[in-house]
């Protein structure tokens, strides 16, 4: 089976430097590139399915965007937003592009990592060819956005894996259904063992604290920031949509089909927030769309 090499690169904030953790996938010589980045608690293991059925056609680079995972973590908290990711994305693709300058990349982005996609697409001189959104955009329904948060910040410790895999199912049963494997591996790859044997997600409680210092007011600043970098994409896009997402209303979906890139709308039924595209029939969408 094939497998990938786990790199690193790294970063710098305005607290110090850190190490961003990547899995590159295929060939390293390949000019075709495929960057996958996840969710807000999720990791670039998400990927490992479509990265496999991709690495013949891309060299598939999946980060573990800081905080989460294999990653360092931030000496300052606040600093967990979408323009340190943003930068330290450019950093990651200096490392991994031959010729950054004029190479262009193909990017996947599953919820926040849609809105990092967003906001690098949307600079002059970007490196984005084709961007897909996994159930994102400018607009972040109040309520998902409180369930989210309220879900981050929980410093749960869990006595067995056990435990720890079906608070991690229960959490994402919007993903819709999968295998009793697949949520084996959804819940084993955001799980470690903490210094006391006890089982604890694997990111930094700090993610949670850009969320608690929210305001109405910001909510509509970020708002119109995501519209006007939306509006800036000029790159195909495609965005997918579960059909049962809290996150992403058919509304605000609908209005990313006829203003800035007029994407491309594909719902999957039976799922909210967010399709995992571990399986084929997802995976597929994607292919199609970056590929046919």
């Amino acid at each position: 089976m094939l497998e990938a090499k786990i790199k690193s690169v790294q970063c710098l904030s305005l607290a110090g430097l850190h190490r961003m953790s990547y899995k590159e996938w295929g060939d390293a010589s390949n000019p075709n590139v495929l960057v996958c980045v996840h969710g807000v608690t999720r990791v670039g293991d998400d990927f490992d399915n479509m990265a496999r059925a991709l690495a013949g056609d891309y060299r598939v680079i999946c980060p573990d965007i800081v905080g989460r995972g294999r990653s360092d973590w931030l000496k300052n908290p606040q600093l967990y937003r979408i323009p340190q990711y943003v930068s330290d994305i450019v950093t990651l693709l200096a490392r991994v592009l031959p010729d950054a300058e004029s190479q262009k990349v193909d990017w996947f982005g599953t919820s926040m990592g849609g809105l990092i996609g967003m906001g690098l697409a949307s600079l002059p001189g970007n490196p984005i060819r084709k961007l897909v959104l996994n159930d994102i955009g400018p607009v972040l329904a109040p309520m998902a956005m409180q369930r989210i948060g309220d879900y981050i910040g929980q410093d749960l410790r869990f006595d067995s894996f056990e435990a720890g895999a079906k608070f991690i199912r229960d959490v994402s049963l919007s993903f819709g259904e999968h295998t009793e494997a697949e949520w084996h591996k959804l819940a084993s790859d955001v799980l470690r063992q903490d210094k006391d044997g006890k089982w604890v997600r694997h990111y930094d409680m700090g993610l949670a604290q850009p969320f608690r210092s929210a305001t109405p007011e910001s909510a509509d600043a970020d708002q119109a920031m995501l519209w006007a970098a939306y509006d800036a994409i000029r790159c195909p896009t495609l965005l997918v949509r579960g059909a049962d997402s809290d996150l992403l209303s058919p509304e605000t979906a609908r209005e990313m089909t006829r203003r800035g890139p007029n994407a491309t709308l594909v719902e999957i039924p039976h799922v909210g927030h967010a399709p995992t595209f571990i399986h084929d029939d997802q995976i597929a969408i994607a292919k199609q769309f970056l590929l046919g």
